[in-house]
């Protein structure tokens, strides 16, 4: 199979020395999996390669016949200034250092003597230029109403503004390669979220998901980066590890707040140096699996107080989705409870039974702490123990006792029926009881105007309709 090309673009390596230009690209393919290169021995052609092919970065020795490095670099930054250039010579000068990089170079290194740091500074570069450009993505379609990847978020049952914006942020930051944090309260959906993210990604690989709360050091570096056979005592057979078996996808870390200092710091070198080493082992490997964490800890409270690294905080934090809670997005209610109840009857074969609107109102007035996984399990268990055509009420009591009880019989508290007529001289024309009785509904379901609409019995978008109309002849 043909190995894919990384970076996207080419990376135009410009020496006179053949032997050099070899051994550099050799350089860059070990060390950091950089293989899409173009090798250049004359410095004339240099501008016709950049004019002709997609460059993101040049590396360009200094001293060369023909054109010279200054003049070339001086060249490459006036007509492609977005092209990064990296100086590469044979002469440890700190005034030849400074002229370049007042001239536009990106970084500047001593041949044969920083090729570790000429590695780190080729990788930076790639992390700059793929920071830039997912930026101008985002400025461009950050105001689209359109989701590019809607299969993606099939399994997020929302109609919610605030989880739209989330689907739009993701599917523009996945097309970087960064990690991106997932947080949320314990129910909300974590990990139908890095699911979405697997898919957006478009990976060829698979997702590996790992809970690592309960993982200690040993077993964590184990479990992630695998071992040799004889690493340890009882290992005997080498095993591949989580990041490995997601080469080419994504790996799922759940519960990242809980990991200990020691394996914090282990993810963090993963996470900077873009490798790791089986247990074991002293051939570092690349990783090449999207990170994805998640966690329902404050993690800035963490590393506030010193329980979480802020340099690993920082390092996840690049990509931050936060997912709402359910009772602060009440709207996905009726969504919700059609959903799970379909699920049970496609499980349990049984006919789908009816929601009374009591049901919809004691739920909208219930704060939901386990959210939307707590919602799923009271419909599960009030469908699979009910027989009758509609979900009795009684069957949620247990869990949501008395909040919301009665609030279709609570007119009195906010002028019901009797008090309506017991206080008008006249009876009401059709249109001041219409707009009584929308009144009344919104009260009764706290502004929810999905909730609302039930209780009249009408289609949300009617009673928006009304309420559009009645805001205009209050104007």
């Amino acid at each position: 199979m043909q190995q894919a090309l990384y970076p996207s673009y080419k990376i135009v390596l410009v020496d006179d020395e053949a032997p050099w230009l070899r051994s550099l690209g050799i350089i860059l393919e070990r060390s950091a999996g950089i293989n899409n290169i173009v090798k250049c021995t004359d410095s004339r052609q240099v501008m016709d390669i950049l004019a002709t092919r997609k460059v993101g970065i040049v590396l360009l020795d200094l001293t060369m016949p023909h054109l010279s490095g200054e003049e070339l670099l001086a060249m490459i930054t006036e007509e492609y200034p977005d092209i990064p250039v990296i100086i590469l010579s044979g002469m440890n000068q700190l005034s030849t250092a400074i002229k370049c990089m007042k001239l536009g170079a990106f970084d500047y290194f001593v041949k044969t003597d920083e090729e570790d740091r000429l590695v780190k500074g080729v990788l930076r570069s790639i992390k700059m230029l793929d920071l830039q450009r997912e930026n101008i993505e985002m400025s461009n379609q950050f105001l689209s109403d359109t989701l590019h990847c809607p299969e993606a978020f099939r399994e997020i049952v929302t109609n919610d503004p605030a989880m739209l914006a989330i689907f739009k942020y993701l599917e523009l930051v996945t097309k970087s390669n960064q990690p991106i944090l997932v947080t949320g309260e314990s129910g909300v959906g974590k990990e139908l979220f890095a699911r979405a993210i697997h898919v957006c990604s478009k990976c060829i690989g698979p997702m590996v998901s790992v809970n690592v709360a309960g993982l200690d050091d040993a077993i964590f570096a184990d479990t992630l980066f695998g071992h040799l056979r004889g690493a340890f005592t009882g290992a005997s057979e080498a095993r591949k590890g989580l990041v490995e078996n997601a080469s080419g996808g994504t790996l799922f870390l759940d519960e990242i707040g809980d990991l200990s200092q020691v394996s914090q710091l282990k993810l963090l070198r993963l996470l900077q140096e873009g490798e790791y080493i089986p247990l074991g082992s002293d051939r570092p490997k690349r990783l090449e699996a999207r990170i994805v964490v998640a966690t329902n800890q404050d993690l800035l409270a963490k590393q506030a107080s010193g329980a979480f690294r802020k340099d690993l905080y920082y390092r996840l934090n690049i990509h931050h989705v936060c997912i709402p809670p359910l009772r602060d997005r009440k709207d996905d209610l009726p969504m919700l409870v059609d959903h799970f109840l379909n699920e049970v009857v496609q499980l349990l074969q049984v006919r789908k039974p009816g929601v009374s609107r009591e049901i919809y109102l004691r739920l909208a007035n219930y704060a939901f702490p386990g959210n939307v996984r707590e919602l799923k399990s009271m419909i599960f268990d009030a469908a699979s123990s009910s027989k009758s055509k509609m979900l009795p009420v009684t069957a949620f009591e247990k869990v949501l006792g008395q909040s919301g009880k009665n609030l279709l019989s609570a007119g009195n508290r906010s002028g019901g029926q009797h008090n309506f007529f017991e206080s008008c001289k006249h009876l009401p024309t059709i249109q001041e009881a219409i707009e009584s009785l929308v009144s009344e509904a919104l009260v009764r379901a706290e502004n929810n105007q999905t909730l609302a609409a039930r209780i009249l019995g009408i289609s949300q978008p009617a009673l928006s309709k009304r309420l559009k109309q009645r805001q205009k002849m209050t104007k």
